[in-house]
């Protein structure tokens, strides 16, 4: 797949549900395109810092590094495989339950007990990029945690207009997740009637 400008707009509108569930808005990130193209919006550090704040899960000035984004691209696909195994009905992928189970537990409740040769016992929080991007990562897993053991589970699907990646929250017999993505698959349909009309 062939990338583009990550710090673009991205090229359909939330999917139903990613406004309620950030885990959601997580896993559809990274956007395919026709074309083999996609839109990653956790591409690079300043894309991530940037989807993070819009969220409410970082500060503008969080200094988020490529190790930072990487985590939560990581984190991305491990829930994008819970998502997949959901909507399949088929059982998780041990790799993925771990890798949720450890951002929930990542972030302490208190400032660490930390020991100075010099000075001796003291109490701090970890450096504050980590512990931003900590909270954002246990933020984000708890969400996707809520999402699967709720009853909005069931409405969990994906997007049914190829080459779209995205999941969202059914309403009705909808299956897409943006207007683009079902005019896209009614052309589809139509033209797959028109040419085996003329082909029969």
């Amino acid at each position: 797949m062939r990338a583009m400008n990550e710090n673009v707009e991205p090229p359909v509108p939330p999917a139903p549900g990613a406004e309620q569930y950030p885990s959601l808005a997580l896993v559809n990130s990274v956007i395919a395109l026709p074309g083999g193209h996609f839109v990653d919006q956790l591409g690079t550090p300043a894309a991530a810092n940037e989807w993070l704040v819009e969220r409410g899960l970082a500060p503008v000035d969080a200094g988020m590094r490529e190790m930072c984004a990487a985590q939560l691209r990581s984190l991305r696909e491990q829930v994008r495989s819970l998502f997949d195994s959901r909507v399949a009905a088929l059982p998780a992928l041990p790799a993925a339950l771990t890798a949720v189970n450890d951002a929930l537990t990542r972030v302490p409740t208190a400032p660490l007990l930390q020991w100075d040769e010099k000075d001796g016992p003291y109490r701090a929080a970890t450096h504050p990029t980590t512990e931003i991007v900590d909270h954002a990562l246990a933020t984000l897993a708890a969400d996707a945690a809520d999402l699967l053991t709720s009853a909005d589970a069931e409405r969990l699907t994906a997007c049914g207009s190829a080459p779209c990646n995205r999941y969202l929250l059914r309403h009705g017999r909808r299956h897409w997740c943006s207007t683009r993505c079902g005019d896209r698959a009614r052309a589809a349909r139509a033209y797959a009637r028109r040419t085996g009309a003329t082909t029969d």
